[in-house]
């Protein structure tokens, strides 16, 4: 990669459960030249979790003093956390020339489509209503009342697609990203014709599940 090469930010945002984690960290194994944002959270770590791998872990007041502070590209609370990607946190790798990837709820990307005319929104959409039911429920980790909060939420990010550059289905975690692949290497290539004949919104319309479709903005 040439060294006056800027990179380039891209988000992809997705409801829970369509499997976004499981993309994001596919496409940073795969292409070295693509690195993950690293988000601040309030929330505590799991098990396994390590401070400045996967997330800054720190306190409300900490995160609520960067917020005042204007240290955040993006905050939002999320499931009664708070969670932000700091300019830092994507400034530095972009003028390496690495592209940045954002693993970010919807109101994150949101703020990112205002505040970055040069990031590119890519919304990662389950098979159908079905699938994202089975997934969340196959967790095994939360009551119904949760799931079904869990599917209020997902029905209302689904609801904000028109945000989003370019849409890639989740019925396979390979082939998924495999398509936010080809989508990074396209806006490198500066090939955004690519983009609208494989990767649109109206492209897809067709090939998903109508309960899906219903959720989406016309």
């Amino acid at each position: 990669m040439s060294d006056a090469r800027r990179g380039v930010p891209f988000v992809l945002s997705a409801p829970s459960g369509a499997g976004k984690t499981t993309v994001c960290k596919a496409v940073i194994q795969r292409d070295p030249c693509v690195v993950l944002s690293v988000s601040h959270t309030t929330r505590p770590p799991r098990p396994g979790e390590q401070d400045g791998v996967h997330y800054h872990f720190i306190s409300s007041d900490e995160f609520r003093k960067l917020v005042a502070e204007g240290a955040f590209l993006e905050h939002a609370e999320y499931s009664g956390n708070l969670y932000g990607t700091s300019w830092a946190a994507i400034d530095e790798p972009l003028e390496r020339g690495q592209d940045v990837l954002l693993e970010i709820e919807t109101e994150g990307a949101r703020q990112v489509r205002e505040r970055r005319r040069d990031a590119h929104l890519i919304f990662l959409l389950p098979p159908s209503l079905a699938a994202l039911e089975s997934r969340l429920r196959g967790r095994g980790t939360e009551r119904n009342e949760e799931i079904d909060r869990r599917l209020a939420i997902a029905r209302r990010e689904v609801a904000t697609a028109s945000l989003f550059d370019s849409f890639v289905v989740n019925d396979d975690a390979v082939r998924a990203a495999d398509d936010v692949l080809a989508i990074i290497a396209a806006m490198r290539r500066g090939a955004l014709s690519d983009l609208g004949n494989r990767f649109s919104l109206a492209r897809l319309r067709a090939t998903l599940d109508p309960a899906l479709v219903a959720w989406l903005p016309r």
